[in-house]
């Protein structure tokens, strides 16, 4: 499904990958992970006989289902040689797609989403992880300020990752259901903010907007930014903290097995009961 607004340099991120790996990628963040999400399949009262892992960028997330003995065939990344935001699989053909920290770089998101959707059979499951809106809010806000003082402008530097407000919605949209959102916030810190982005560069995870600037960074600038980074967000031992917001999320394929919302009216007992308090009807005001 074509894009309606190209921003991520798709080819460029596999690049940046591959270059992570030869300078030896950072993987506390992926490996956290892919923990986690071998954890939440676990309570799962299913298992998956056909499973496909969406981009995750290490084999940590397939290692980690692997170990649960929640699924049969995992298919990776590497396995389909082609770029992951077209997946190359029949309708209905997976019980099960995971994705680590991938998500968040594909161009149509909705229309990746729908494909998943589609991809999986009915009552398959998605569970995937992808960074959040603020997610390093600390290096946007110090190159914002560092770079409009030294350069007198602002360019795009850090991805506009996904608000997890919205998440539930795309889900819903791509005809998901049951589907469920959450968050955790991660606080990693280090000695300085160039230390982070030697991190994010062993990530992979460095400046691949379209709208990026192409000209590369000026020595003053990034002297700046890094003084900026360290007053405002420095803890008293000096070393400073970036955020990384992961956002979790989870939906179902439909099938008619699954439970469904009540209809309006069906209820046997009214809310005022359960609740044990007064019913108050529309357009009259309590008493005081």
């Amino acid at each position: 499904m074509a894009a309606s607004l190209t921003i991520f340099d798709r080819a460029l991120l596999r690049a940046r990958r591959e270059r992570a790996k030869k300078l030896g990628p950072a993987t506390f963040l992926i490996d956290r992970v892919a923990d986690e999400l071998a954890d939440r399949l676990s309570v799962v009262a299913r298992t998956f006989e056909r499973a496909a892992d969406f981009g995750t960028p290490t084999d940590a997330v397939r290692k980690a289902i692997a170990e649960t003995g929640k699924a049969g065939t995992i298919i990776g990344a590497e396995d389909l040689a082609v770029d992951d935001e077209a997946l190359p699989f029949a309708p209905e053909s997976l019980d099960l797609v995971v994705s680590g920290l991938s998500l968040q770089f594909v161009n149509d998101l909705p229309g990746t989403l729908i494909q998943i959707r589609r991809a999986l059979k009915p009552d398959g499951l998605l569970l995937a992880a992808l960074f959040g809106g603020d997610s390093l809010t600390e290096l946007r806000q110090s190159f914002a300020e560092g770079e409009s003082e030294i350069e007198g402008g602002v360019s795009p530097r850090v991805a506009p990752f996904a608000d997890m407000r919205e998440m539930g919605a795309l889900l819903q949209r791509a005809g998901f259901a049951l589907p469920v959102v959450d968050s955790d916030k991660l606080t990693v810190r280090y000695d300085n903010a160039l230390a982070l982005m030697h991190d994010l560069r062993r990530m992979g995870t460095t400046n691949m907007l379209v709208e990026r600037r192409r000209t590369p960074l000026k020595r003053a600038t990034l002297k700046r930014v890094s003084e900026i980074y360290a007053q405002r967000f420095a803890d008293s031992d000096g070393r400073v903290r970036a955020t990384f917001e992961i956002v979790w999320l989870s939906g179902w394929a439909p099938h008619e097995s699954q439970q469904k919302p009540l209809k309006p009216g069906s209820a046997k007992q009214r809310l005022a009961d359960a609740l044990g308090a007064k019913e108050i009807p529309a357009g009259e005001k309590a008493g005081k």
